[in-house]
């Protein structure tokens, strides 16, 4: 039953994705962990900008949010407990080891500063523009694979990390063009910077994820992405947790769903959508890098920002102006640079396997020949 091969971990194969996945299961986690990310990636961001965009001022909530999903992973690792058990009345309730858990623990530090950086800026700027640079994060991405997991770096994937770069720098320049109201200056750009230090350090994060795959010294099992997740995802809303109680956002909740435009229900319900959604995101995120490789979770990421960019001028009213345009266009370029050079190389790795398949047979025969 493939659900209880891909949980059980080999010792043999230390800091190695289960080999024993089949194709079918393997190509059904790819689809699921795609799918959790594209709407996670959509619906966060703007369930995120509808939360200050309805008159909530708080960052800090605003953050907690981003992961405070997590304890909805129970669900899962119970279910895969559940059957590990069926099949093994000794099954282990869990994978983690300590030197894994010290890992997720940091790397959920990290995502909790991230998520506070990221609704920072969001509170300064449309989530139009806050998407055109969370889209820089492939570059990040790229920059940081390269230097953490030595993937490597293509002419069409230094293409796409040049484009994204001067869409960014466009946006800078021409930044006052698209300040919500009541945000000055100032603050817009506070928001334009910290929202890029945010795609950064969401750029290091991911690659460090995949880092820790690799150091594990154990089998990875999607059980085990599921455990790790948790564990960030618990010491996120953690770093969140003490803002939220030093900024006392706690006590203001009642009287800010009181005074909410579209009202106290829709209110929480805008909160508890959106920790929900952003757990799909970041669940989704780990996923794909473990089914795949860190720089498909950005290309993702990066290729939803037209979705964004049409639901902003929706449901927003936000202004598309020509440097978003301009942005957007060059956004697409190096995504599409991007995905036509892991296109070819998959191309190049199929033809080789191919080659090395065909050697071997040779080889075989030739010898029985003799």
């Amino acid at each position: 039953m493939e659900t209880a091969t891909i949980d059980q971990p080999d010792n043999n194969k230390k800091g190695k994705k289960n080999e024993h996945m089949s194709k079918g299961l393997k190509r059904t986690l790819v689809i699921l962990n795609c799918v959790l990310l594209a709407v996670g990636n959509t619906a966060g961001p703007l369930l995120s900008r509808l939360y200050f965009h309805g008159g909530g001022h708080r960052q800090w909530l605003s953050s907690f949010l981003e992961t405070a999903g997590w304890p909805i992973i129970f669900i899962p690792l119970i279910i895969s407990y559940h059957n590990r058990r069926k099949h093994d009345s000794l099954a282990k309730p869990y994978f983690m080891t300590p030197r894994i858990f010290a890992a997720c623990t940091v790397l959920g530090l990290l995502t909790g500063l991230d998520d506070f950086l990221y609704a920072y800026g969001l509170a300064f700027l449309p989530v139009s523009t806050s998407a055109l640079l969370i889209s820089t994060q492939l570059a990040f991405t790229a920059l940081f694979a390269f230097l953490i997991v030595k993937q490597k770096f293509t002419p069409f994937s230094i293409n796409a990390v040049a484009l994204l770069t001067v869409g960014a720098v466009i946006l800078g320049l021409h930044g006052s063009t698209d300040r919500p109201a009541n945000v000055t200056k100032g603050k817009y750009f506070m928001g334009f910077f910290l929202t890029l230090g945010a795609a950064a350090l969401y750029g290091f994060v991911l690659p460090m994820v995949e880092l820790t795959y690799m150091k594990a010294k154990q089998a990875i099992t999607y059980t085990l992405v599921m455990e790790m997740q948790l564990v960030m995802g618990f010491f996120a809303t953690l770093f969140c947790t003490v803002g939220m109680l030093i900024n006392k956002d706690f006590q203001a909740i009642p009287r800010e769903a009181r005074e909410y435009d579209l009202g106290p229900v829709r209110y929480y319900v805008v909160l508890v959508c959106s920790a929900i959604l952003w757990q799909c995101f970041f669940l989704g995120a780990v996923g794909v890098v473990f089914t795949v490789h860190t720089l498909l979770a950005g290309v993702i990421i990066a290729v939803f920002i037209p979705v964004i960019e049409v639901f902003g001028v929706i449901f927003f009213q936000e202004v598309f102006s020509s440097e978003k345009g301009v942005a957007l266009a060059l956004s697409l370029w190096g995504l599409a640079s991007y995905s036509y050079g892991e296109y070819r190389e998959a191309k190049e790795k199929e033809r080789a396997r191919v080659a090395r398949e065909s050697e071997a047979t040779d080889i075989v025969g030739g010898l029985n020949g003799v």
